[in-house]
């Protein structure tokens, strides 16, 4: 019996009871399937039902992540349909629970996993797949280190890589033939696993220094050498290792790191529409980041470059960044400061003379002697922006933007319900996660939730249709502007970040702004007389296309 892919079980050719009997016939499938032949959207009506007859999240994802497993077309048709309600379930947070049983519920391999133990094999890896260099656009490679907050879970982490590429493709028409997840192996320091008879990963410790450089190094290398025009994309690193390696490879290689680019860009989304507000520049403002890790340093990168290109120098604007962790505010005496924390830290000098709670100095004190235009919370500190930080803020400026953006909600510096009040209707916020718009004096406050999925797939797009050689700042900036440009904030309530109903609409735009970026940043490696156009024919849509014979 030949073990080659059927169309049935080729999940990027099956197309299950909508293959015509004529299709039956000449790929071997007749008496194969029921009688009937259906569309597309007759497939995708009786998925969404059978979807709604799960009661939980997670099972709905394991539907979800069969129907991909089988039926490509189908599973993307299904999920942009309904883009708002299923992006938590086919990603963040649903993910996330799905990766805790990952090893226990192994259903099927949709990625590339590259050991730490086999370096050698990293090239063969790749070569197994029959791709060629011009047949890849884009790669998400994850270690799994630092997985949307719930820390370190080895190879169980390569659904992140796996749910970041369906949102590409759901969001902005990544083309999923053209794709691949790839699992980064270094061992785990998660005890959990190491100790689970059934987790499938290397059953050590997590491995770091040379060797661990020497695997990133082979990856971008070989990466790069088998597929020269594909984006790489990093994801769910640990803070240390995020932003050494993307400062060390983004002026060689075309790499991006959502968890410090992405979240900093549309951080700078939600503040260009409060700077519509104010009527502020960016150089203007004075920046307070509470939860110095990945994601809060590099949305400080983002605004500190956005400073810049308003006119204040390196040294003004780095002077209008302050950091507070859990030590308190950020000064240059703290012993072993992490390297993403050093660019930002005070002097020691500076703040001396500053009140100081149990020998440091805390967020309260902080604002006082600040007062911030921007607070900006990654802490994951539940409740820590209270009525006296927010009543701080309200004193400093006339209309501060607060953004408390951890998640999940257990895990939210603040909740808008008690922030607008608090401050009397004057804050300007947006959260991390979805929340109900906000009644308070007779005016309804709509909540933006700075979802980085509002502008990573548009970015993707922009950067494959422009062929640039690397992500600049001024595409990461003209993608935070295509995303604000979306709403108007300035009536009273209203929000600073467009809803996620009309992604695909919304990740075009991005990616025409990101793609002229690119042009003017001379990184683009294509020109396209209709750049528009170019953008729409880019974005693959979940159709059956003529089929070919089965070879």
């Amino acid at each position: 019996m030949s073990l080659r892919p059927t169309a049935l079980t080729d999940p990027l050719r099956n197309r299950g009871t909508a293959f015509t009997l004529a299709e039956r016939a000449e790929l071997g499938l007749t008496g194969r399937l029921p009688a009937a032949v259906e569309t597309l959207d007759e497939q995708a009506s009786r998925s969404y039902a059978q979807l709604q007859r799960y009661s939980t999240d997670l099972e709905k994802y394991v539907f979800l992540d069969s129907l991909h497993d089988r039926n490509e077309v189908l599973f993307y048709k299904v999920v942009a349909e309904h883009l708002a309600e299923l992006l938590p379930v086919v990603y963040d947070p649903t993910v996330g629970e799905a990766i805790k049983l990952w090893s226990r519920d192994y259903r099927h391999s949709r990625a590339v996993y590259l050991s730490i133990d086999r370096p050698e094999d990293v090239r063969a890896s790749f070569q197994t797949l029959g791709l060629g260099p011009d047949d890849v656009d884009l790669l998400v490679v994850s270690d799994a280190q630092e997985i949307l907050g719930i820390g370190d879970w080895g190879v169980n982490g390569t659904d992140i890589s796996i749910g970041k590429l369906a949102v590409y493709t759901a969001a902005a028409g990544i083309d999923p033939n053209r794709v691949i997840a790839v699992n980064l192996d270094v061992g785990t320091d998660n005890e959990i696993l190491l100790n689970d008879p059934a987790y499938l990963g290397n059953r050590h410790a997590r491995v770091s220094g040379q060797r661990y450089d020497d695997l990133i190094r082979t990856y971008l290398e070989v990466a790069t050498e088998l597929f020269p025009n594909a984006l790489l994309h990093f994801e769910d690193f640990g803070p240390s290792n995020a932003r050494r390696i993307l400062e060390e490879y983004r002026d060689t290689y075309r790499i991006f790191n959502d968890d410090m680019q992405g979240t900093g860009a549309i951080v700078m989304s939600c503040v260009i529409s409060g700077l519509k507000i104010t009527g502020q520049t960016f150089a203007e403002q004075r920046l307070l980041v509470y939860g110095a890790g990945t994601a809060g340093t590099g949305m400080a990168d983002q605004i500190h470059a956005a400073m810049i290109r308003s006119g204040a120098t390196p040294d003004e604007a780095k002077a209008r960044v302050w950091l507070v962790d859990v030590d308190g505010l950020v000064t240059d005496d703290m012993p072993d400061l992490p390297n993403y924390q050093q660019a930002y830290a005070r002097p020691a000098a500076e703040v001396a003379d500053w009140p100081r709670t149990g020998g440091k100095i805390d967020l309260v004190t902080a604002i006082r002697q600040v007062a911030p235009t921007v607070l900006i919370g990654t802490s994951t500190d539940h409740n820590a922006f209270t009525r006296d930080v927010v009543e701080a803020m309200c004193a400093g400026v006339e209309r501060p933007i607060i953004l408390p953006l951890s998640n999940p909600t257990e895990r939210i510096e603040a909740m808008p319900a008690d922030v607008i009040p608090q401050s009397k209707g004057q804050a300007l916020v947006a959260t991390g996660i979805p929340v109900p718009p906000v009644e308070y004096d007779g005016v309804r406050y709509v909540i933006g939730q700075a979802n980085n999925a509002l502008l990573y797939p548009g970015l993707g797009l922009g950067t494959i249709v422009s062929g640039a050689r690397h992500v600049t700042d001024g595409m990461l900036l003209a993608a935070a502007e295509a995303v604000a440009g979306q709403v108007d904030p300035t009536p009273l309530g209203a929000s600073l970040l467009p809803d996620v109903e009309n992604l695909r609409a919304s990740s075009a735009t991005v990616a025409l702004a990101v793609a002229k970026a690119a042009a003017a940043d001379g990184v683009a490696t294509r020109t396209h007389d209709d750049l528009v156009q170019a953008v729409q024919d880019a974005m693959w849509q979940p159709v059956y296309t003529p089929h070919p014979a089965q070879a």
